[in-house]
């Protein structure tokens, strides 16, 4: 039997595969609800007997419903669980017992949805290339990043969701080595909101020493002042029908701030008038509170918070698309409303005429996503691993360029669409809308590439390629289906934002 002896008790995993045995839903933390609701995370109690670890723990509160993965139901309160899978044949614990490298992911999903149980977060194949993998769920929406007045102070911290992270990283350090891991060659990974929550990771005082190394793919942008987190919870009280208190708050079931949250949203979506929310209403962010979260992770890694730590950037290059695809934001089609977004966003006039100009047979809604997903995700990600190696940060970057065209369209490079292929997963059924059908031979040579640039970058530090050199992004790499490649369209789509300053804030 694979039975690990953890610091809370003995957790009984099983073979997900003839030589990987995994283990799941064991808690790293206590439940956040009843006395706890809303304060930093407690250690996870102690269980006595033999604990069985071979499904998924409840997920956080969310309305979501992902294709392939668990629902929330009310009620659900040992949210913060995580997994782990360990080559079969891992070392056992000793001093001398060569560990291996552990890789600890963090779930997208714009702090509001997602979770680790999610089908293309399998850690099977990145376990079989001789990693430890560990996947994490942790409070999101209004439970993990929505602003309880009086903070800190009144026992109701801010960024309760990254608190849940360094909680988990916490049981990590001090329980990995029973499963074969090495404590001291940690890598955090993520994408989308999970990718800015690393970023956040790399610029806290907490979090220093838990980890060495750390890969942000599609890092969402940005983090909220505390004026714009107080504004949010003011809306969701009066939606939710309570005083904007921390007591009016706690008296809310998780089930009625989540349906407070999707009120919100629904009211940006169906009012083009409420500035930049209404094409893209997403709530929560990490919040800048001076004391969970210093700074904002780019000017933290532009002065060297995180100089120490080895940095591993990818974006895909039509990151918006799928928000389109998925109809998660607003349509801009003419353009007045193309006008009317740069000036809800702040953004030059110059800006937009420079993508027109990159893409002068495109349609207005075209350039509406190139510009969009750029803002959120792919010019960040591009300006956090030039600030890192900037500042003396070993920093490597990359880019998904992969496309396919099939009966129905063609499925472009877009968001969430390289994690399948980084985690081995593309051949689940679940995640067959984002990769475009049934993987090719060329598909699964481009994941056995990408899978092994994550198991080589959190062994040594050396994903295959040049590091940057604070100067260029030369160096980035281009993965494609049949072969690296140069796209000199993306170069050209990072002129109009000279001059333009990050974070951009929203709203």
């Amino acid at each position: 039997m694979d039975i690990f002896k953890t610091d809370n008790g003995l957790a009984q995993g099983f073979r997900a595969s003839a030589d990987v045995v995994a283990a799941l839903g064991i808690p790293y933390a206590a439940p956040p609800f009843g006395a706890d609701r809303f304060r930093a995370p407690r250690p996870a109690p102690a269980w006595s007997g033999v604990r069985d670890c071979v499904k998924f723990g409840p997920i956080a509160p969310q309305s979501a419903e992902l294709p392939g993965a668990p629902v929330w139901s009310p009620g659900d309160e040992d949210i913060l669980t995580l997994n782990i899978w360990t080559p079969a044949s891992a070392p056992a614990p000793a001093p001398d017992g060569g560990r291996l490298p552990v890789l600890v992911w963090i779930h997208g999903g714009a702090y509001t949805f997602g979770s680790s149980a999610q089908p293309d977060f399998d850690g099977t194949v990145l376990a079989r290339a001789g990693l430890v993998v560990v996947t994490l769920n942790h409070r999101i929406g209004f439970e993990g990043f929505g602003h309880v007045p009086g903070g800190a102070a009144g026992g109701h911290p801010d960024n309760r969701g990254l608190l849940d992270q360094v909680e988990a990283l916490r049981w990590v350090r001090e329980n990995i080595a029973v499963f074969g891991g090495d404590p001291g060659n940690v890598t955090i990974a993520g994408q989308s909101s999970g990718a800015a929550s690393v970023a956040c990771l790399m610029v806290m005082d907490r979090a220093r020493g838990l980890f060495r190394r750390a890969i942000a793919h599609s890092p969402a942008s940005p983090c909220y002042p505390p004026e714009i987190a107080e504004a949010t919870t003011r809306e969701i009280a009066a939606a939710a029908g309570c005083p904007a208190t921390p007591e009016g708050l706690t008296s809310m079931t998780p089930q009625a701030l989540v349906a407070a949250t999707d009120q919100v949203v629904d009211d940006y979506r169906r009012d083009p008038a409420s500035g930049s929310r209404h094409y893209d209403p997403s709530l929560y962010a990490p919040v800048l509170d001076g004391d969970v979260l210093p700074t904002d992770p780019l000017e933290g890694m532009s002065a060297g918070a995180a100089r120490g730590v080895d940095l591993l950037v990818c974006h895909t290059t039509e990151e918006y698309w799928l928000l389109d695809a998925v109809g998660s934001c607003a349509k801009v089609t003419t353009d007045e409303q193309l006008a009317l977004f740069a000036q809800d966003f702040g953004l030059p006039d110059g800006l937009v005429a420079g993508y027109r100009a990159a893409m002068p047979d495109a349609p207005v809604s075209d350039v509406h996503l190139a510009v969009f997903g750029d803002l959120l995700f792919g010019e960040y990600g591009n300006r956090l691993a030039e600030a890192h190696a900037r500042a003396g940060g070993r920093t490597f970057l990359s880019r998904f360029d992969r496309r396919r065209t099939g009966p129905d369209g063609t499925v472009r490079a877009w968001h969430c669409a390289d994690i399948p292929f980084a985690f081995g997963t593309l051949d689940d059924e679940a995640v067959a809308f984002l990769v475009g059908g049934t993987p090719t031979p060329a598909d699964h040579e481009l994941s056995r590439r990408m899978v092994r640039a994550w198991a080589d970058f959190a062994a040594d530090g050396n994903p295959g390629w040049p590091s940057l050199d604070g100067n260029s992004t030369s160096q980035a790499r281009m993965w494609v289906a049949d072969g690296d490649a140069t796209d000199g369209r993306r170069a050209s789509l990072r002129a109009p934002w000279a001059g333009v300053d990050f974070p951009v804030l929203r709203p």
